[in-house]
């Protein structure tokens, strides 16, 4: 954590990604919680896109986002979080280097009808050492599974949290954000830096 000389000297911002597959709702969970008016490079989807991205599982997606979004959120007097979501597809991966330097954790953001998309997320962040947890956004009528199952499915360590949270609903948002803080915690206090792998 830093500290801005805009702010009040005891005000700690700090950066958090939200990552995911294309389609998993990371720009609903910046826009959901931002205090302020999230910024989102959506453009629509073109025919560019046919056969590269896989829309089958979010057949009514019209948009994507090219770039980033981004949010500001005040937790407390103390703490200001700036969220920085990342675009889903793999032709935009070129931008996740400049979007993680200085993040202190990230959100994965898992949908259970494409729980493999969440595979590119979770090694990038593993292999740049940044804690992160697992949260399953509930779509309407997707399929409900154990947290267990997914975290089989995606070879995850015991130690990773897994919750699931609705991306639409501020509250639900505000506590996986705090989950994050506090397995950020836990993770410097113990000295690493990133959980490892169940594999």
């Amino acid at each position: 954590m830093y500290e801005r000389s805009d702010q009040a000297p005891s005000v700690k911002a700090v950066k958090i990604i939200v990552s995911g597959g294309f389609g998993v709702g990371k720009t609903t969970f910046v826009g959901a919680i931002s205090d302020i008016e999230p910024l989102a490079t959506e453009a629509e989807l073109t025919e560019v896109s046919v056969g590269i991205d896989d829309t089958s599982a979010v057949a009514a997606k019209s948009t994507t986002t090219v770039a980033l979004d981004f949010g500001r959120i005040r937790l407390d007097d103390s703490l200001v979080l700036y969220l920085f979501g990342t675009p889903g597809q793999d032709r935009f991966a070129f931008l996740w280097d400049d979007l993680v330097v200085g993040a202190l954790g990230a959100v994965v953001m898992v949908d259970t009808r494409r729980v493999m998309d969440s595979f590119a997320a979770l090694d990038y962040l593993e292999d740049h050492g940044i804690p992160f947890l697992l949260a399953i956004n509930r779509f309407d009528g997707a399929a409900r599974f154990d947290t267990e199952e997914i975290r089989e499915a995606l070879r995850i360590g015991v130690q990773v949290p897994i919750l699931e949270f609705d991306a639409r609903v501020r509250d639900s948002v505000k506590h996986i954000l705090l989950t994050l803080i506090e397995q950020v915690l836990i993770f410097r206090l113990a000295g690493t830096r990133t959980p490892a792998p169940a594999y």
